[in-house]
Protein backbone atom coordinates (compact mmCIF):
# COMPACT_ATOMS: atom_id res chain seq x y z
CA UNK A 1 0.00 0.00 0.00
CA UNK A 2 2.74 2.49 0.98
CA UNK A 3 4.65 2.34 -1.98
CA UNK A 4 1.68 2.67 -4.39
CA UNK A 5 0.74 5.36 -2.58
CA UNK A 6 4.29 7.02 -2.47
CA UNK A 7 4.53 6.50 -6.63
CA UNK A 8 1.27 8.01 -6.79
CA UNK A 9 1.87 10.79 -4.58
CA UNK A 10 4.85 11.75 -6.58
CA UNK A 11 3.59 11.58 -10.03
CA UNK A 12 0.62 13.48 -9.15
CA UNK A 13 2.44 16.12 -6.68
CA UNK A 14 4.46 17.60 -9.34
CA UNK A 15 2.44 16.98 -12.14
CA UNK A 16 0.05 20.08 -11.33
CA UNK A 17 3.11 22.62 -10.21
CA UNK A 18 5.65 21.80 -13.06
CA UNK A 19 6.18 25.39 -14.28
CA UNK A 20 5.07 27.23 -11.15
CA UNK A 21 7.14 30.26 -10.37
CA UNK A 22 8.40 29.59 -13.70
CA UNK A 23 8.65 33.05 -15.90
CA UNK A 24 6.67 32.70 -18.78
CA UNK A 25 9.77 33.93 -21.38
CA UNK A 26 7.78 32.12 -24.37
CA UNK A 27 6.86 35.36 -25.80
CA UNK A 28 10.18 36.49 -25.57
CA UNK A 29 11.82 33.41 -27.40
CA UNK A 30 8.70 33.87 -29.53
CA UNK A 31 9.26 31.47 -32.52
CA UNK A 32 7.55 28.11 -33.53
CA UNK A 33 9.98 26.20 -32.99
CA UNK A 34 9.71 26.56 -29.10
CA UNK A 35 6.29 26.04 -29.47
CA UNK A 36 7.26 22.73 -31.03
CA UNK A 37 9.69 21.90 -28.58
CA UNK A 38 7.51 22.28 -25.62
CA UNK A 39 5.62 19.65 -27.06
CA UNK A 40 8.19 17.31 -27.52
CA UNK A 41 10.50 16.69 -24.63
CA UNK A 42 13.30 15.59 -26.73
CA UNK A 43 13.90 18.29 -28.98
CA UNK A 44 13.30 20.49 -25.38
CA UNK A 45 16.14 19.12 -24.74
CA UNK A 46 18.44 20.21 -27.66
CA UNK A 47 16.80 23.76 -28.01
CA UNK A 48 17.03 24.83 -24.66
CA UNK A 49 20.11 22.82 -23.83
CA UNK A 50 21.76 25.15 -26.72
CA UNK A 51 20.41 28.25 -25.54
CA UNK A 52 22.36 27.09 -21.93
CA UNK A 53 25.19 25.90 -22.86
CA UNK A 54 25.58 29.01 -25.44
CA UNK A 55 24.89 31.56 -21.73
CA UNK A 56 24.97 29.07 -18.85
CA UNK A 57 24.89 31.77 -16.53
CA UNK A 58 21.86 32.83 -17.53
CA UNK A 59 19.08 31.95 -14.63
CA UNK A 60 16.26 31.73 -17.37
CA UNK A 61 18.49 29.54 -19.32
CA UNK A 62 18.94 27.34 -16.82
CA UNK A 63 15.57 26.92 -15.58
CA UNK A 64 14.12 26.57 -19.04
CA UNK A 65 17.15 23.91 -19.39
CA UNK A 66 16.10 22.29 -16.28
CA UNK A 67 12.32 22.10 -16.92
CA UNK A 68 13.11 20.24 -20.02
CA UNK A 69 15.06 17.58 -18.99
CA UNK A 70 12.85 17.55 -16.20
CA UNK A 71 9.72 16.57 -18.32
CA UNK A 72 12.30 14.05 -20.93
CA UNK A 73 12.86 12.13 -17.54
CA UNK A 74 16.38 13.16 -17.23
CA UNK A 75 16.60 14.14 -13.89
CA UNK A 76 19.71 13.62 -12.39
CA UNK A 77 20.64 16.12 -15.20
CA UNK A 78 18.22 18.53 -14.46
CA UNK A 79 19.60 18.66 -10.36
CA UNK A 80 22.39 19.31 -11.78
CA UNK A 81 21.81 21.78 -14.32
CA UNK A 82 19.52 23.47 -11.63
CA UNK A 83 21.93 23.23 -9.15
CA UNK A 84 24.89 25.06 -10.40
CA UNK A 85 22.28 27.79 -11.53
CA UNK A 86 21.66 28.05 -7.91
CA UNK A 87 24.82 28.69 -6.95
CA UNK A 88 25.44 31.29 -9.31
CA UNK A 89 22.23 33.16 -8.60
CA UNK A 90 21.24 31.69 -4.44
CA UNK A 91 17.91 34.57 -3.94
CA UNK A 92 16.05 33.59 -7.16
CA UNK A 93 12.94 31.91 -5.56
CA UNK A 94 11.66 30.77 -9.16
CA UNK A 95 15.21 29.11 -9.71
CA UNK A 96 15.48 27.65 -6.55
CA UNK A 97 11.46 26.35 -6.34
CA UNK A 98 12.56 24.79 -9.66
CA UNK A 99 16.14 23.36 -8.56
CA UNK A 100 14.06 22.42 -5.32
CA UNK A 101 11.20 20.07 -7.71
CA UNK A 102 13.68 18.58 -9.50
CA UNK A 103 15.46 17.39 -6.57
CA UNK A 104 11.86 16.01 -5.33
CA UNK A 105 11.83 13.93 -8.47
CA UNK A 106 15.51 12.96 -7.76
CA UNK A 107 14.25 11.46 -4.51
CA UNK A 108 16.66 13.52 -2.53
CA UNK A 109 13.62 14.41 -0.12
CA UNK A 110 15.34 16.33 2.65
CA UNK A 111 17.40 18.34 0.44
CA UNK A 112 14.37 19.22 -1.61
CA UNK A 113 12.59 20.54 1.46
CA UNK A 114 15.37 22.56 2.72
CA UNK A 115 15.75 24.49 -0.71
CA UNK A 116 11.96 24.82 -1.12
CA UNK A 117 12.13 26.76 2.03
CA UNK A 118 14.28 29.19 0.85
CA UNK A 119 11.94 29.37 -2.59
CA UNK A 120 9.19 31.54 -0.69
CA UNK A 121 9.12 33.47 2.16
CA UNK A 122 6.15 33.59 5.19
CA UNK A 123 5.27 36.97 4.18
CA UNK A 124 4.49 35.20 0.55
CA UNK A 125 3.81 31.81 0.79
CA UNK A 126 3.74 29.80 -2.32
CA UNK A 127 0.58 27.34 -1.66
CA UNK A 128 2.47 24.53 -5.10
CA UNK A 129 5.69 24.99 -2.98
CA UNK A 130 3.89 24.33 -0.03
CA UNK A 131 2.47 21.18 -1.57
CA UNK A 132 5.46 19.85 -3.10
CA UNK A 133 7.22 20.34 0.27
CA UNK A 134 4.68 18.49 1.95
CA UNK A 135 5.17 15.82 -0.37
CA UNK A 136 8.87 15.27 0.65
CA UNK A 137 7.94 15.21 4.73
CA UNK A 138 5.53 12.32 3.28
CA UNK A 139 8.64 10.54 1.31
CA UNK A 140 10.75 11.15 4.68
CA UNK A 141 7.88 9.55 6.85
CA UNK A 142 6.80 13.05 8.48
CA UNK A 143 3.23 12.56 7.56
CA UNK A 144 1.63 14.84 10.62
CA UNK A 145 4.05 17.67 9.42
CA UNK A 146 3.05 17.29 5.67
CA UNK A 147 -0.10 17.44 5.89
CA UNK A 148 0.36 20.82 7.80
CA UNK A 149 2.11 22.05 4.94
CA UNK A 150 -0.93 20.49 3.06
CA UNK A 151 -3.42 22.43 5.51
CA UNK A 152 -1.22 25.95 4.84
CA UNK A 153 -1.30 25.46 1.02
CA UNK A 154 -5.38 25.33 1.18
CA UNK A 155 -5.69 28.37 3.34
CA UNK A 156 -4.11 29.88 0.10
CA UNK A 157 -5.66 28.14 -2.11
CA UNK A 158 -8.84 26.61 -0.91
CA UNK A 159 -10.16 23.05 -2.60
CA UNK A 160 -7.27 23.11 -5.18
CA UNK A 161 -7.62 19.52 -6.35
CA UNK A 162 -3.51 19.07 -6.86
CA UNK A 163 -3.10 19.98 -3.06
CA UNK A 164 -6.10 17.93 -1.75
CA UNK A 165 -4.86 14.57 -3.67
CA UNK A 166 -1.56 15.14 -2.10
CA UNK A 167 -3.66 15.09 1.03
CA UNK A 168 -5.47 11.82 0.37
CA UNK A 169 -2.32 10.02 -0.77
CA UNK A 170 -0.79 11.36 2.30
CA UNK A 171 -3.77 9.32 4.28
CA UNK A 172 -3.05 6.27 2.19
CA UNK A 173 0.46 6.32 2.76
CA UNK A 174 -0.71 5.81 7.19
CA UNK A 175 -2.97 3.62 5.82
CA UNK A 176 -6.54 5.60 6.73
CA UNK A 177 -8.22 4.83 3.42
CA UNK A 178 -11.86 5.92 4.56
CA UNK A 179 -9.86 9.50 5.14
CA UNK A 180 -8.02 9.31 2.01
CA UNK A 181 -10.95 8.58 -0.07
CA UNK A 182 -13.15 11.31 1.61
CA UNK A 183 -10.44 13.90 0.56
CA UNK A 184 -10.13 12.62 -2.49
CA UNK A 185 -13.40 13.00 -3.42
CA UNK A 186 -13.56 15.93 -2.43
CA UNK A 187 -10.49 16.39 -4.64
CA UNK A 188 -12.34 14.30 -8.24
CA UNK A 189 -15.51 16.82 -7.45
CA UNK A 190 -13.87 19.94 -8.40
CA UNK A 191 -13.94 21.59 -12.24
CA UNK A 192 -10.18 21.27 -12.59
CA UNK A 193 -9.28 18.14 -11.43
CA UNK A 194 -6.57 16.37 -13.38
CA UNK A 195 -6.66 12.73 -14.10
CA UNK A 196 -4.07 12.21 -11.51
CA UNK A 197 -6.79 12.85 -9.05
CA UNK A 198 -9.42 10.36 -10.93
CA UNK A 199 -6.44 7.91 -11.16
CA UNK A 200 -5.47 8.48 -7.04
CA UNK A 201 -9.32 8.29 -6.11
CA UNK A 202 -9.49 4.98 -8.23
CA UNK A 203 -6.26 3.69 -6.50
CA UNK A 204 -8.16 4.18 -3.00
CA UNK A 205 -11.22 2.75 -3.91
CA UNK A 206 -9.36 -0.40 -5.46
CA UNK A 207 -7.06 -0.67 -2.42
CA UNK A 208 -10.38 -1.32 -0.56
CA UNK A 209 -11.03 -4.11 -2.34
CA UNK A 210 -14.06 -1.91 -4.35
CA UNK A 211 -12.51 -3.12 -8.24
CA UNK A 212 -15.74 -2.55 -10.23
CA UNK A 213 -16.24 0.78 -8.80
CA UNK A 214 -12.37 1.33 -8.93
CA UNK A 215 -12.51 0.84 -12.72
CA UNK A 216 -15.33 2.56 -13.33
CA UNK A 217 -13.57 5.89 -11.34
CA UNK A 218 -11.23 5.85 -13.79
CA UNK A 219 -13.47 5.02 -17.17
CA UNK A 220 -15.92 7.96 -16.71
CA UNK A 221 -16.50 10.48 -19.36
CA UNK A 222 -13.01 9.56 -20.86
CA UNK A 223 -12.63 8.35 -24.66
CA UNK A 224 -12.24 4.42 -25.12
CA UNK A 225 -8.61 5.13 -25.51
CA UNK A 226 -8.04 7.04 -22.67
CA UNK A 227 -10.69 4.53 -20.25
CA UNK A 228 -8.19 1.90 -21.25
CA UNK A 229 -5.16 3.65 -20.75
CA UNK A 230 -6.61 4.38 -17.31
CA UNK A 231 -7.67 1.22 -16.59
CA UNK A 232 -4.21 -0.44 -17.41
CA UNK A 233 -2.78 1.90 -14.79
CA UNK A 234 -4.79 0.83 -11.94
CA UNK A 235 -4.96 -2.89 -12.82
CA UNK A 236 -0.80 -2.16 -12.82
CA UNK A 237 -0.40 -0.39 -9.34
CA UNK A 238 -3.27 -2.70 -7.71
CA UNK A 239 -1.60 -5.91 -9.04
CA UNK A 240 2.23 -4.56 -7.82
CA UNK A 241 0.52 -4.61 -4.53
CA UNK A 242 -1.03 -7.91 -4.94
CA UNK A 243 2.08 -8.93 -5.80
CA UNK A 244 4.24 -7.54 -3.14
CA UNK A 245 1.79 -8.76 -0.41
CA UNK A 246 2.57 -12.52 -1.31
CA UNK A 247 5.82 -11.80 -1.57
CA UNK A 248 5.66 -10.77 2.04
CA UNK A 249 3.20 -13.52 3.06
CA UNK A 250 6.03 -15.93 1.37
CA UNK A 251 8.79 -14.19 4.04
CA UNK A 252 6.88 -14.04 6.88
CA UNK A 253 5.89 -18.04 6.34
CA UNK A 254 9.67 -18.42 6.13
CA UNK A 255 11.12 -16.93 8.58
CA UNK A 256 7.94 -18.82 11.03
CA UNK A 257 9.10 -22.50 9.37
Amino acid sequence: MASAAAAALLSFGLAGCQTAGLPDITGALGSRAEARADADPAKAVEIYGERYRANPKNAEAAMRFGQALRKAGQRAQAVAVLEQATLQHPTDKPLLGLYGRALVDNGDFQKAYDILGRAHSPANPDWRILSVQGTALDQLGRHQEARSYYASALKIAPEEPSVLSNLGMSYVLTKELPQAEQVLRRAYARPNAGSRVRQNLALVVGLQGRFAEAESIVKADLPADEAAANVAYLKQMLNGQQARRVGEAATASERHS
